[in-house]
């Protein structure tokens, strides 16, 4: 019995050993190889006062090579690299430089499309310019016309253009003017240009009004011979353009108006719808009828209805208006 716990307690032993030896043989090989591994990570490191000497040495040739200039000891070894690293430079740059051009390229063609568009562009409108200098030119000339008017005859003018001519079917010489109730305009206004008498409103809308022409048929204007200061009828015949005439009878059938003789506005009542003192013509022959014994003068107007553009019509002093008014002393308000 002791025998046999003798040997248990050996083999035991003997296995507790064992255990011990395969623990430490496992152990022992991993010890080493994270060892080994720590080595080799250690020796890849630069040690820190070979990084310090290396900076020093960095610094110290950089002070040189700023100080020294052309007598800077790094000077033969920049012209040595550079006698090697040139050639290989020259022809890199011209293999890499045609393909690195590219984009340049297009952006530069992009630019230059954009600079001729807006060339294009600019010389359109000088051509604009050009083609409109005499128009611009003719308007400018009417509007300074139109304000010695205003300052001649002493009254306040709303301007206003042309922009629309009657239908022929309408039987009737009218225009309509871009000015209506809101710039003042009422029926039975007095129009007129640079020129002389235009003709007199007969519709007005917020914004627009129609004109009624002194060469319309339907249309008679008191008028005053300017030399004998006689008093007559001024009717239209209907035509417009270089044939657009006007007839004048006088009052006094006793009377014989002059050839040249200047024809102004006679006046209405309260100034509408026609003012004194606009020219009308003046007269280019004169005709008598024996059988009426009356006098019959053809006026030949100073306006030309075919060309109008710019007109004024004659307003109150003072009156309130969306525009600009020009006031009888030739100012502006």
């Amino acid at each position: 019995m002791a025998v046999d716990l003798f040997e248990r307690v050996q083999r035991g032993a003997g296995q507790q050993s064992g255990q011990d030896k395969r623990q430490r043989g496992l152990r022992g090989p991993r010890e080493r190889r994270w060892r080994v591994t720590e080595r080799l990570e250690d020796r890849g490191r630069p040690r820190r006062s070979l990084v310090v000497a290396l900076l020093l040495a960095c610094l110290t040739l950089i002070t040189l090579d700023s100080q020294a200039g052309e007598r800077s000891p790094v000077e033969p070894v920049r012209r040595a690299l550079g006698e090697v690293f040139g050639p290989v430079e020259v022809g890199a740059a011209a293999v890499v430089g045609p393909f690195a051009a590219v984009p340049s390229w297009f952006r530069t063609h992009g630019d230059l499309r954009e600079e001729i568009g807006d060339l294009e562009a600019e010389n359109a409108r000088l051509r604009t310019e050009v083609n409109t200098a005499d128009y611009d030119r003719n308007r400018l000339t009417e509007y300074d016309g139109l304000t010695a008017a205003a300052e001649d005859l002493g009254y306040s003018l709303v301007p206003a253009r042309v922009v629309g001519l009657a239908p022929a079917q309408s039987f009737s010489s009218t225009v309509t003017i871009d000015a209506g109730s809101v710039s003042g305009l009422r029926p039975d206004m007095t129009v007129m240009n640079n020129d002389g008498l235009v003709g007199r409103v007969i519709r007005v809308t917020r914004t627009t009004a129609t004109v009624l022409l002194i060469v319309d048929a339907d249309s008679v204007v008191g008028g005053r011979v300017g030399s004998s200061m006689e008093l007559g009828s001024v009717k239209g015949r209907g035509q417009l353009g270089s044939t657009g005439r006007l007839d004048l009878e006088l009052i006094d059938e006793a009377n014989v108006p002059r050839k040249d003789d200047a024809v102004v506005t006679w006046g209405s009542e309260g100034g509408a719808p026609y003012v004194s003192g606009v020219p009308i013509g003046r007269v280019t022959a004169v005709y008598s009828s024996l059988r009426e014994t009356a006098q019959r003068a053809v006026v030949d107007p100073y306006v030309d209805f075919s060309s109008l553009d710019l007109v004024g019509v004659v307003v109150p002093s003072g009156t309130a208006s969306d525009r600009a008014v020009i006031e009888a002393d030739g100012s502006v308000r």
